[in-house]
C-alpha cells in the first residue's frame, strides 16, 4: 500500500481509502427510487466488520464515511469493525445534511448542528475522536465564521483532529480558506470531491486552488458508480437495481456523456487486457496518478471486489497509457478556462498546476 501526506499536515493515509457507504441495510441517504441497494450493500454486520478487517490488513489505513450513510449505520458499523484497530487506523465522517426530518436544526453548518453532529457521530463510531471530519457541502445560510469557530473549537477540544470540506466550489474553498487565515481559526486540510475518467471539471478550479493552498484532495466515485468497471456495454441499458440506472439530478455519479465514457472505457479495456487486470484497476490507477490527489476512496461490498481494488496500487499506468486516457476523457474546456490553456499560459512556471 502507498501511503500519502494529507494536504500540509504531517498525516500519512493510505493511497485508497475504504468507502463505508455501502455498509449495512440499503435505505437512506443516496437509495434511490426504486433502486434495489440490496446487491451492493452488505446486509450481514459480520460480514462488514470481516470486509473493513480484510482492508485494513492490506494496509489500508484511511475509512471514508458519513452521519448520514444508511441513517447512520454505516458510521456504527464501521466503529464496531475497529473497534479494536482504532489507534492504527484514520476515520473521516461528515456532517451537513439532515438527519432528523423532524428538527429543522438538523441540518447546515451552523454551530449548534455541527457540535450535535459530531457528539452524535462519536457515539455512533463508539470512539473518542474523529480524525478527518469534512462539512459534507457548502451552507449558504451560515457565515463561514461561525462555522470555521466551531469547528475550531472541536478541534482544540480533542474531539476532531483535522478539518475538510466536500462537494464545495472553487471560490467557496478559497473564501473558507482565506476566512481562517484573516481569523486565524484551522484551515481545511482536506477536500472531497468527485473525479473520475468521465467527470474531469476537478482539474479547472479545485485541484489548481488545492495544491496551491497545500490542501489534500480525496475523490469520491472514482470508478462513477460502477461503470468504469467496464460491466455495462455500450446501448444496454443499466438494469434497474444498478445505480447508474437512475441519472436525474438526485444521481450520485453523474456522467455528462454516456457515449464518451463508453469510448473512455474502450480504451482502459485494451490497457487491462494488455497489463493482464482489470478496467477497474485502470481507472483507479488514473485517478490515483492524477495531480493533486492524495487518497481515492473505493468501495466494496465482496471480498474478491475488495482485492481486485486494492490491486490498483501495485502497479502504474505508463506515460503513453495515461495520455491515451487523457485524450479520451478530455472535453471542451469552458470559458475561461479554453482562454488560459490557449493564451494565458504562456508565464508558466515549471510544475505550476494550471488549468
Amino acid at each position: 500500500m502507498q501511503y500519502r501526506y494529507l494536504g500540509r499536515t504531517g498525516l500519512q493515509v493510505s493511497a485508497l481509502s475504504f468507502g463505508a457507504a455501502t455498509l449495512g441495510t440499503p435505505k437512506a441517504f443516496g437509495a434511490l427510487p426504486g433502486a434495489d441497494w440490496s446487491q451492493f450493500g452488505v446486509n450481514d454486520g459480520d460480514d462488514a466488520v470481516r470486509l473493513v478487517h480484510a482492508a485494513h490488513d492490506a494496509g489500508v489505513n484511511f475509512f471514508d464515511t458519513a452521519d448520514v450513510y444508511r441513517d447512520g449505520e454505516c458510521e456504527e458499523l464501521l466503529g464496531l469493525a475497529l473497534k479494536d484497530r482504532r489507534d492504527r487506523s484514520i476515520i473521516a465522517t461528515k456532517a451537513r445534511f439532515q438527519t432528523d426530518p423532524d428538527d429543522p436544526n438538523s441540518a447546515g453548518s451552523s454551530r449548534h448542528h455541527l457540535l450535535h453532529a459530531v457528539e452524535n457521530s462519536l457515539r455512533r463510531l463508539n470512539t473518542d475522536y474523529i480524525d478527518v471530519l469534512y462539512l459534507h457541502g457548502f451552507d449558504p445560510r451560515t457565515s463561514l465564521e461561525e462555522t470555521l469557530s466551531a469547528l475550531d473549537d472541536l478541534q482544540r477540544s480533542g474531539k476532531i483532529r483535522y478539518a475538510g470540506c466536500s462537494n464545495f466550489a472553487g471560490w467557496q474553498l478559497m473564501k473558507a480558506l482565506a476566512a481562517a487565515d484573516r481569523t486565524g481559526l484551522a484551515r481545511f486540510a482536506a477536500y472531497q470531491g468527485y473525479y473520475n475518467l468521465g467527470a474531469r471539471e476537478l482539474e479547472h478550479e479545485i485541484v489548481p486552488a488545492a495544491v496551491d493552498q497545500g490542501v489534500g484532495i480525496t475523490v469520491w466515485s472514482p470508478l462513477a458508480g460502477g461503470f468504469f468497471t467496464g460491466k455495462y456495454p455500450r446501448g444496454q441499458q443499466a438494469p434497474d437495481h444498478f445505480r447508474l440506472a437512475h441519472q436525474g439530478p438526485a444521481s450520485i455519479a453523474p456522467l455528462a456523456d454516456r457515449e464518451q465514457a463508453h469510448d473512455i472505457v474502450d480504451v482502459a479495456a485494451t490497457i487491462a487486457k494488455d497489463r493482464g487486470v482489470s478496467v477497474a484497476q485502470v481507472a483507479l490507477n488514473w485517478v490515483l496518478g492524477a495531480t493533486g490527489i492524495t487518497s481515492v476512496v473505493f468501495g466494496a461490498s465482496r471480498p474478491e471486489q475488495l482485492t481486485d481494488n486494492l490491486g490498483a496500487t501495485q502497479w502504474q499506468l505508463t506515460d503513453t497509457e495515461r495520455q491515451l486516457l487523457d485524450a479520451a476523457s478530455e472535453r471542451p474546456a469552458p470559458y475561461p478556462y479554453w482562454h488560459i490553456r490557449a493564451l494565458a499560459g504562456d508565464r508558466r512556471l515549471p510544475g505550476d498546476v494550471y488549468p
